[in-house]
């Protein structure tokens, strides 16, 4: 009891620390507030520690840099660039796209000045935000007229409010579908005001299901495209084309709800289950909506593309304020569907698209690199390169398998799941995934830039 006594009477006091060398740096580099909090923080550990018997160490040393790595702790970002290693292009967890080097510097160049935001420079008079992406907008994909909202769900939302409040929305079933966090396009539907009517059954819908459906209260027929699902076996759906002609006969509008939006034909690449948006807007749909920041590779946002009356209507609505974008969004978004003027470019420039469309051959090189790097700075640990799968992620393109290449690794002085967490407790954070009980590095989505932070993390992990 002594022990302890005389062990809590040699704890220094926050006064004191401030004041020492150490302390003055502190308060140099950091807020205030967070040393403050640091130094109570570890002075209450070691107190703690001492009267359970836990710490025996209390010198200046070790309490100093326990107090340091507090203060660097609570002065971190929360929000912060990773490593993604799962070779899920889209993943939603990890922030969806990754932004082109063109939308970066024109995000900085924007925000960083003052900027035309809602000024018309020509005129000399206010203007509108949403003319800085409807030209460009209008055209990558052929359409009369465009908006940009905050995202998809939010432009699902708009449009049905705006079209179809207090009136039916004929919807297939098999269509009804469900995103990320337990959002239901019923409760999407429920909350714009729209009337849900719902046909034809869960794996067949035929034309004449939307036809008897048409009443005198039928304001929208409504398909949604299944990204991120497939019903496979005994099934059957309309064609968007026929849905279109039903539309023209009977006078009532035709939205198509995309979600993931993908600008290019992917048909040349061998995917064939993601229609592009110019052609769904050719098929002659009046409204169209996807998601800015899954297959087009953009910021987050939900584009509404269309015939120019419904465009206009739906800008009208009050709540088209609610659900605005910035000017941050607004230049990245700009910035990226220039990129689509050219595809080339586009393929080449926009990262979402470059890393989907990596060929096996160029994923296998480099996962050759990075492997031959850790095996010449770890040693003892089981290192090779193997084919594996890759997903586009984000809710698009879920029944296609990317081919890639991998890293994989196993250790015998580490069990697999420590390593992993290890490797996520990093500086930077890495993301990987564990496989066979060996832990995967998977190149598709490790880019060049990467590679340095990749191999130090891991061997740091393995130390």
């Amino acid at each position: 009891m002594q022990e302890k006594q005389n062990l809590l009477s040699t704890l220094p006091s926050v006064d004191e620390i401030l004041k020492s060398n150490q302390g003055i740096e502190w308060l140099n580099t950091y807020p205030r507030r967070f040393v403050l909090q640091g130094i109570r923080e570890a002075i209450d550990r070691r107190r703690k520690g001492i009267i359970e018997g836990t710490v025996s160490d209390i010198s200046d040393e070790v309490t100093f840099a326990d107090i340091e790595n507090i203060i660097k702790r609570l002065a971190a970002y929360s929000l912060k660039p990773l490593i993604n290693a799962t070779g899920v292009v889209i993943h939603t967890n990890l922030g969806r796209s990754v932004l082109s080097e063109k939308s970066l510097r024109n995000i900085l160049q924007v925000s960083g000045s003052y900027s035309n935001l809602e000024y018309d420079i020509e005129e000399g008079k206010r203007g509108k935000r949403y003319t800085h992406v409807k030209r460009i907008l209008k055209e990558v994909t052929g359409a009369e007229d465009a908006l940009v909202v905050n995202n998809n769900a939010a432009a699902v939302l708009l449009c049905l409010n705006s079209i179809s409040k207090g009136k039916e929305v004929i919807v297939s079933r098999g269509e009804l579908v469900e995103i990320g966090g337990s959002f239901r396009m019923p409760d999407v539907m429920a909350s714009s005001g729209a009337i849900l009517r719902e046909v034809g059954t869960t794996n067949k819908t035929h034309i004449f299901d939307y036809e008897n459906a048409i009443n005198e209260n039928t304001s929208l027929i409504l398909k949604i495209h299944k990204s991120n699902f497939r019903i496979i076996g005994f099934t059957d759906e309309v064609s968007i084309e026929e849905l279109v002609n039903l539309g023209k006969k009977y006078k009532t509008p035709v939205m198509f709800d995309l979600g993931s939006g993908c600008l290019l034909d992917l048909r040349a690449f061998g995917i064939y289950t993601e229609p592009a948006v110019r052609e769904v807007v050719e098929a002659g749909v009046d409204i169209t909506t996807f998601s800015g920041d899954k297959m087009l590779g953009g910021p987050q946002g939900g584009v509404i593309v269309g015939k120019k009356d419904y465009i206009e209507k739906i800008q009208k609505n009050p709540m088209t304020r609610a659900v605005r974008i910035d000017k941050l969004t607004l230049a990245g978004f700009e910035a990226t569907l220039m990129e689509y003027v050219d595809e080339e470019n586009a393929i080449e420039n926009v990262p979402t698209l470059k890393m989907l469309l990596q060929k096996p051959e160029t994923l296998k090189e480099r996962a050759k690199r990075i492997a031959k790097r850790l095996k010449k700075e770890i040693k003892d640990v089981h290192i090779h390169v193997m084919p594996d799968s890759s997903r586009a992620g984000g809710g698009a393109l879920p029944e296609v398998d990317l081919s890639t290449y991998v890293v994989s690794i196993k250790s015998g002085g580490i069990s697999v799941n420590k390593f992993e967490e290890r490797l996520r407790k990093g500086n930077p954070p890495i993301i990987s995934r564990i496989k066979e009980e060996s832990l995967i590095i998977d190149v598709r989505t490790v880019r060049d830039k990467d590679i340095d932070g990749l191999v130090t993390g891991i061997k740091a992990a393995l130390s």
